[in-house]
This record gives C-alpha cells, structure tokens and sequence, in this order.
C-alpha cells in the first residue's frame, strides 16, 4: 500500500524478540530522501538487528518498516529482500574470493542485459576509482580497496536505501578517515539516502545528518549530531559522546547547589534527584578571585592538550579537565576552577527529564 512519501524510511513502533529477549523495543523514526542516518550505540543495542530489519534480513516481531511509501513488513505484510530495491555494505564486506571486482560488483545487476550492465558496473568502478582493478582478485586488494568493491556492489544497482553496517571497523585510524571521506562525499554527490551502523560516537558525528542513539534496544534520542551532544535528554545520552564530571545533587526552588557551585535546574521538581554533567574541555582554570578552590592531583601530557586530575572540597571523587597549551601545574598545586553555566547539562537521575541549562 502507499504510505508517507515525504520519507525514504520510516520505522514505524518495531519490536523484536528472541524470546523473553527484547532485541528491539517499540523503536520509531523516519529517514528523509537523501539524508544519512547512524544508528549509535554500544555493543547489543540493537543497531544491526534494526539494520536486518529494514533490509528485510530479520522479521519484527511487532510493528512495521515503510520504504519508499510503500510496507514492506508489518502485521500482513512482508517483501523479500531482493525486492526492496535496498543495498547492503556488511562489516567484513562479504565478497566472492573466486570473482573479480568487476564480477562481484555485476553480482547485484544479474538479470540485467549486459548491454546494460556492464557501462553500470564502469561507471561505479570509475567513481570510486577502481578501474584499474577491475580484472583483479579480491585477496589482490587493500582493506580500503576491498570496502570500496563491497561499496560499488552496493550501490550499482542504484538501491532505494543503502545500509551499512560498520563498514570501516577493520581499517586502521589512518585508512578508516579517507576511506571513510572518500564514501561520504559518494553519498553526499548521489544523494543515496544511508542509514549507517556505527559504535563510535566521534564517525557518526562525523558523517550523519541525524543520529539514533540506542540503549538495550529502545530510542534514547534522535536529533541532528549537534542537539544531541549539546541536548542529551538523559544521563547515558551524555556519558555516550564523551568523558562528563558528574556532580549529583537534589533540585530545590529550581536549583542544583554543588561544591562547583549553583544551577539552574527549571525543569526539574522539586526534591528531584539530578546530575550535573559537566564536559573536561568546559572546565577553566581561573584567577583565585573568581573561581572555587581545588588542587592538582596529576597530569597528564597529551600533545596540543594537558589532561588534569583535581580535587574539589567537597566531592569524594577528582574532577578531570582539559586544558590546551602547557600549563606547568605539578601535583598539590592550588588551582581555581570556574565553568560557564551555558555549557552545564542537567539531567534528572533517573534519566527520564531533559536538561540544558
């Protein structure tokens, strides 16, 4: 039937068990025409048993995937996924040992005329600069080679989608980047709408128009990269995209009283128990007038920045802060700390309530 066709995908309240196992629980977003979506989180969040499911690979339990305006698994409804019209790249890139990279990437064209086939398969090989290799062997290839070839694969035939799951975990730091920029301004040039596993916050930043973030299988947050980092709704939101000093208080009048100092918390209730997280980079070091008191208990050089430990009266654990440039501080050194509140987040303990301040 014909759905929503201002969306390439929408997830629509899917669930999947194995079980008493909740893989994925009542989960729903929708992905626009040409946008990239990342699917983040940790290890057995359900981000590739999402991704199964829109390729068609695995059934929900409950709910229902919409491609293209059209349902394609639901209640009554379920296309296979060779009829999806949706392309895969798999995290060990999946490719025939005995094909050439012209045959692997002809692979997903058969029953296509060569007439028509092959200047596709040139093509793709051309815009990935692959062409020199098409005659080769897979185990002849680099590992940003080979992911290339799963690439081309994928998106010769032109899908409707393109999923990929942790494509570049393989590939060292230097090699993930340029593979990595090389893939991105492919699917930024063709506008393929992509919706893309990864684990590491720091790529999805890096490569998604929106992120769905992912906690033992439910939607924690899904928002552009920025409202996510900057707007965490809950505490692991925060604690996911980076290292967070975590200050635990109780709301009172509208106000979390910390030894770092007081703020505001409007939307919490009263006698609400809260965290206020706050970011090593957001903390400074002050002159002895204008910040709250605390001393050097180690550093750390760490290149373009210092990576401080201090203690805070009042608190039972260190505050760690980043500081850029040299700073000279030796352990026991008297420091003073200050923090802007604009940058302070403030989360209910129980996670539920949203919070910046």
């Amino acid at each position: 039937m014909r759905l929503n066709l201002t969306h390439e995908v929408s997830v629509d309240r899917v669930s999947v068990r194995y079980g008493a196992t909740r893989a994925l629980d009542d989960v729903s977003f929708d992905v626009i025409d040409g946008e990239i979506v990342c699917l983040l989180g940790p290890s057995g969040s359900g981000k590739s048993t999402l991704l199964r499911v829109v390729a068609g690979i695995e059934r929900p339990t409950a709910g229902r995937i919409v491609l293209g305006g059209v349902e394609v698994a639901g209640a009554t409804q379920f296309i296979e996924p060779e009829q999806r019209r949706v392309g895969m790249v798999f995290q060990d890139y999946a490719l025939f040992p005995h094909l050439t990279v012209a045959a692997n990437v002809a692979f997903g064209l058969k029953g296509r005329p060569r007439s028509d086939a092959d200047p596709l398969v040139s093509s793709v090989l051309d815009r990935l600069g692959l062409s020199r290799h098409a005659a080769s062997y897979p185990h002849m290839l680099s590992g940003g080679e080979r992911q290339r070839v799963a690439l081309a694969r994928a998106m010769a035939p032109r899908p409707r989608v393109l999923l990929m799951d942790e494509p570049f975990s393989s590939l060292d730091s230097r090699l993930r980047d340029e593979v990595r920029a090389h893939t991105l301004g492919l699917l930024r040039d063709t506008r393929t709408t992509t919706i893309f596993v990864t684990h590491d916050p720091h790529e999805a930043m890096r490569i998604a128009d929106r992120i769905a973030l992912l906690q033992a299988g439910r939607l924690v947050q899904y928002g552009p990269p920025v409202d996510i980092y900057l707007r965490p709704t809950t505490l692991f939101a925060a604690r996911f995209f980076s290292d967070v000093n975590e200050l635990h208080g109780t709301c009172r009048n509208g106000r979390i009283e910390t030894p770092l100092g007081s703020f505001p918390a409007p939307h919490l209730a009263n006698e609400a128990s809260a965290c206020v997280c706050i970011r090593p980079e957001h903390l400074r070091v002050v002159g002895c007038s204008e910040g709250v008191c605390a001393r050097v208990v180690r550093t750390a050089f760490l290149g373009e920045i210092d990576h401080l430990e201090v203690a805070v009266p009042g608190l039972d654990a260190p505050m760690t802060l980043r500081a850029f440039g040299r700073t000279a501080f030796k352990p026991d050194d008297p420091i003073h700390l200050n923090v802007n509140p604009s940058d302070v987040l403030v989360v209910a303990r129980d996670g539920r309530a949203p919070a910046v301040v």
